[in-house]
């Protein structure tokens, strides 16, 4: 499986594909500390630093010395903060949004066996065009199809079925393949030949937070607890949060925060020794989505994401502190991505297939019939 790599950042998708036996030809990434990293970690393959809207199939051929068709895959994770649910949501309105459509386009001009993408759950609901809530309801024109939930991903798929690509996709929980973290991920694949790849199986068990940071050194590097925060993480056990302080001490510690709405999980939180973690962030030292230790008197360590993304403890990340985190935090977990080219591999190679188990996602509508159905499309 040779395959072009787009907004590879630090590598976690490359690494686990690596793994599974693919071979990347060339890199491609816009953030110069990202792209340090990758100089470090594989000097010997060719990296197109810089906007991907810069990139074209002729330069990739020429290049890497390849002509259309020829690649195994094209794979990559564009920009999610454009579909993400924690943001204003622009859709491809948005610069970040477009890179997206920018990257199928490029692909499809590639024309490789297959494409991979890996996104953030908003996709499913993003909208092509983004129409200010001001100008919705009465008085302002209905809604249109790109406008309504589920746009941005219509428009990717359209692009691929032109195209004769079938399109597979799912919302997996990478907690489900081997890696000690709850994080989902939408994972889509589409083929040359217009056939629809089955979901990739989830394995028994998980692995704990306990048994991923078993046995990591005494050097860490992480960023202080918030200093409003600090006095009171002693009285927080592993798992607990800031509910099991007294209301004086809990809003002490969150300020205004306390009177919000919500859950306010992460506020004061620790980690459970004995439980998957929560998502990694960019920062683990945030009030509202504290990553604490689960017993050091800190928030996770740059060495810890790292287990946690399941990086091998010698891979080297450049930057400042917050410079790896946000690496590292941003990264697909290494061994979710060597489970996703294993199974593309064999599906590609004609193995005999282990039909996945429902979507196990606490949300509805999370693979390509079950959308399509909701969406109605």
């Amino acid at each position: 499986m040779r395959y072009l790599s787009l907004f590879s950042g630090a590598l976690g998708l490359d690494l686990g594909l690596e793994r599974a036996g693919w071979e990347c030809v060339g890199f491609n990434e816009f953030d110069p500390v990202a792209c340090a990293t990758i100089r470090k970690n594989r000097p010997g393959v060719r990296l197109f630093e810089g906007d991907i809207r810069g990139l074209t199939a002729f330069q990739v051929c020429s290049e890497l010395g390849v002509r259309v068709g020829e690649l195994d895959a094209v794979v990559g994770g564009p920009p999610c903060q454009a579909f993400s649910t924690a943001g204003k949501r622009q859709g491809l309105n948005d610069a970040r949004g477009n890179v997206f459509l920018h990257f199928v386009d490029l692909a499809l001009d590639l024309k490789p066996r297959v494409v991979l993408i890996e996104n953030v759950r908003g996709l499913l609901s993003a909208a092509l065009l983004h129409r200010v809530h001001e100008e919705r309801g009465v008085g302002f024109p209905a809604l249109s199809d790109s406008e309504k939930p589920g746009g941005a991903l219509q428009e990717i798929l359209n692009r691929f079925q032109a195209a004769g690509y079938g399109v597979s996709f799912r919302l997996y929980d990478t907690s489900l393949y081997g890696v000690p973290q709850v994080r989902e991920r939408l994972v889509l694949v589409a083929e040359r030949n217009g056939r629809i790849m089955p979901h990739i199986p989830a394995v028994s068990g998980v692995v704990t937070v306990r048994e991923a940071l078993s046995g990591l050194g005494d050097e860490h590097d992480f960023v202080p607890v918030r200093s409003r925060a600090l006095p009171y993480l002693p009285f927080i056990k592993p798992g607990e949060n800031w509910r099991v302080l007294s209301p004086e001490q809990a809003h002490a510690a969150m300020g205004n925060a306390y009177f919000s709405g919500g859950g306010r999980t992460g506020f004061m939180r620790r980690l459970a020794w004995d439980k998957p973690s929560p998502t990694l962030l960019t920062l683990p030292n945030m009030p509202a989505t504290l990553l604490g230790h689960p017993e050091e008197l800190r928030p996770l360590s740059v060495q810890e994401y790292k287990r946690l993304q399941t990086f091998p403890d010698d891979w080297y990340v450049c930057g400042k502190t917050t410079d790896q985190y946000r690496q590292i935090g941003n990264a697909v977990p290494v061994e979710f991505a060597r489970r996703v080219g294993v199974h593309v591999s064999d599906w590609l190679s004609g193995k005999r297939m282990v039909r996945a188990v429902a979507a196990t996602s606490r949300y509805l509508g999370t693979d390509e019939s079950a959308w399509s159905a909701a969406v109605g499309s």
